[in-house]
């Protein structure tokens, strides 16, 4: 009788994680948050199959809200699935900076490893070309001071000015981190012609001089021993070949196969390249700073992962936002000292592509009341870091056994707040309540789905259990590591 009670419970906590990871797929709030008000340890549910837990879902499928709500109610936020790759992985890969500004917050650890190339998330998001995520991935090693373009432009010891780490890990060796066979984020950002990021990753120091190795791991058709500006001549893309040449990349070097950038353009036909690679003198043009470079993203993280990024509700102050009108101000802009909320502030910051003014320092960015050239946030004097513990990292759940719960009656709330423009009242879900519910903890060793009655089950029959398995299909259309694909983003599929 003991192992049929275990082996109910095990299915019928198996039909809950299903609903919430159909709810974390389909970005339903109320449904995630019902379910994990039930039972909390729902969000660290993984599918037997693959791995992947409701926060891969919502963080592929670019769900911010939900991501938040997982991490508060204790999912391990670096948690890997069967390729190795984490939310933030995943989030990158398909350029969904408000996820990863979200898992950044809490501190989600930006240096994990995939299993199959040994690709970060920087390479991920590099790859794609998403530059927003980039700039968010790095907000903790670009130091918000104005002279930080400067020093990276001379090649000075940079590292002495960006904050490090627990690890000591500096800006210049994430920047430059090999993935299998050497291959760094400027080499894929080269060779599928994402410019901005190019631009971004040479703004913040990658080196053009770091070569691929030959380790038998990666296939490689341009041969080890090749820098960026050979893969950007694979790529074809003539102005990534410009901006490489003047920022000083060789010409004339070649790799182990003896092929120097023009030949590998020859030989894969990319006659467009010839004016571009077969300059006699390489000429040193002027570069203009990336206007993805963001300097004052490290201050409001900062300010924000301390005092957190709600900021008040508007109700209980008399000098709200001037930008949301929702949320009292927090944070002061260096300067002209306009005072924003934490959450706007953030939105700014990650979200804004240009500078105020010409002779404004490289990296800053506009203030939205006064155009102002805004190097740094302050925080102001009567803004309160939070008071509760920080959060608790933990295992994956692969059974659980809802009998040995304690029975409550308390009532759970989380409270998200959106990092993207604000929503109109009718559509925002912050201020919906949710009634608290008792419910018997052994209900579960039932082997059925005991909270059918709380939530919505509109969108429940449009998955079957299939759907959650691996499909020929979806086989076929894994994406490859070194080249991206021109398919459409728009409903990623997660594996």
């Amino acid at each position: 009788m003991r192992s049929l009670s275990l082996v109910g419970t095990t299915f019928g906590c198996s039909a809950s994680g299903e609903r919430l990871v159909s709810a974390a797929r389909d970005g339903d709030f109320q449904e995630a948050k019902a379910l994990l008000e039930y039972n909390p340890r729902l969000a660290k549910y993984t599918t037997f199959s693959c791995r992947n837990s409701p926060l891969h879902h919502s963080a592929a499928q670019g769900h911010h809200e939900i991501v938040s709500l997982l991490i508060e109610s204790g999912v391990d936020i670096n948690l890997k699935n069967y390729r190795g790759q984490t939310a933030l992985m995943q989030a990158c890969q398909y350029g969904h900076w408000e996820v990863v500004l979200t898992l950044v917050l809490f501190k989600a650890n930006i240096h994990k490893t995939d299993c199959l190339n040994g690709g970060t998330a920087l390479h991920l998001a590099a790859l794609n070309g998403h530059s927003c995520c980039i700039r968010i991935l790095l907000a903790d090693y670009i130091p918000s001071i104005p002279t930080f373009y400067k020093l990276v432009k001379k090649r000075s010891r940079i590292e002495e000015f960006v904050s490090e780490s627990s690890e000591g890990t500096s800006l210049y060796e994430i920047i430059n981190r090999p993935a299998d066979g050497g291959v760094t984020a400027l080499h894929m950002a080269a060779l599928n012609g994402h410019v901005d990021s190019l631009c971004l990753l040479l703004d913040l120091g990658a080196s053009m001089n770091v070569v691929t190795l030959e380790d038998g791991t990666t296939i490689d058709l341009i041969g080890a021993g090749s820098t960026p500006l050979h893969y950007a001549a694979y790529g074809g893309n003539p102005h990534c070949c410009q901006i490489l040449t003047a920022w000083g990349a060789s010409l004339t070097a070649e790799n182990e196969k003896g092929w120097s950038p023009l030949e590998v353009a020859r030989l894969w036909n990319r006659e467009w390249l010839e004016e571009v690679l077969s300059a006699h003198e390489q000429q040193q043009t002027m570069t203009l700073p990336s206007p993805y470079l963001s300097l004052p993203l490290m201050s409001v993280v900062k300010i924000a992962r301390e005092c957190g990024w709600t900021g008040g509700s508007v109700s209980n102050c008399t000098d709200p936002c001037a930008v949301c009108l929702e949320n009292k101000c927090t944070v002061a802009a260096s300067g002209c000292l306009h005072e924003l909320c934490t959450r706007c502030a953030l939105y700014l910051c990650s979200n804004s592509n240009t500078s105020s003014a010409p002779h404004a320092p490289s990296g800053s960015i506009p203030c939205p009341l006064c155009r102002h050239s805004i190097v740094s946030f302050k925080k102001l004097t009567t803004t309160k870091p939070l008071l509760q513990p920080p959060l608790k990292q933990n295992s994956s759940l692969s059974c659980c056994s809802c009998s040995s719960m304690p029975r409550t009656n308390t009532q759970i709330t989380q409270e998200t707040i959106p990092l993207s423009k604000p929503k109109p009242a009718s559509q925002s879900l912050r201020s919906q309540k949710f009634l608290s519910l008792k419910l018997e903890n052994n209900l579960c060793t039932r082997g059925t789905d005991t909270i059918a009655s709380i939530v919505r089950r509109s969108n429940l029959q449009k998955y079957s259990r299939s759907s959650f398995r691996w499909s020929n299909a979806q086989l076929k259309g894994r994406r490859p590591w070194l080249c991206s694909s021109n398919r459409s983003l728009d409903s990623p599929d997660v594996y």
